[in-house]
């Protein structure tokens, strides 16, 4: 058994050849998944829409139609005037959206990230490409509706402790003969 393993202990030039070639093929496909995953591939036309916060929304996320991916974000920026967040992202060439369209934006789950929800209107005229949506909601933040709720709950209590402490003793019962 010894003599059979010491036998091999030489590596064919082969055998070392194709084991780099596999490494080299692996770290050229993890390269270009690194590379690839930052581009957004961009198919269809695109839109604009302006929000007031777009917290946790990124370029590639995701764009919806009826909980149906229709496109993705494929640029965010601040409006230096208004200090809105503007969003530019694509919408599907088959996809046609009424001029009273509302793009809202959404969470995924409660830890995922966000995407853009698009619920259009009834109005005839359809966005042009390269037009702006109007009518927008930006993202809800959980931190600052769980503060809200904690701060409402704090507040009543505070203001039942208040009014109990305010009260004046209830008059004693006369005792019974």
């Amino acid at each position: 058994m010894v003599a059979a393993v010491s036998g091999r202990a030489g590596r064919q030039p082969g055998e070392l050849f194709a084991g780099f070639a596999v490494l080299a093929v692996l770290a050229g496909l993890l390269a270009y998944a690194v590379v690839d995953k930052g581009r957004p591939h961009e198919s269809g036309y695109r839109l604009n829409a302006g929000f007031a916060h777009i917290d946790g929304l990124s370029v590639g996320s995701d764009v919806r139609l009826a909980g149906i991916t229709v496109g993705q974000v494929v640029e965010e920026r601040v409006d230096p005037k208004t200090y809105a967040a503007q969003v530019t992202f694509t919408v599907r060439p088959d996809i046609k959206l009424p001029d009273d369209t509302a793009a809202i934006i959404t969470s995924d789950s409660l830890l995922g990230g966000k995407y853009i929800a698009l619920s259009p209107g009834g109005d005839d005229r359809m966005l042009a490409p390269g037009g702006t949506i109007g009518q927008t909601q930006g993202a809800i933040s959980l931190e600052q509706l769980l503060s809200k709720f904690i701060f409402s709950v704090t507040d009543t209590l505070t203001a039942n402790r208040q009014n109990k402490a305010a009260q004046p003793p209830a008059p004693a019962a006369p005792d019974a003969p």
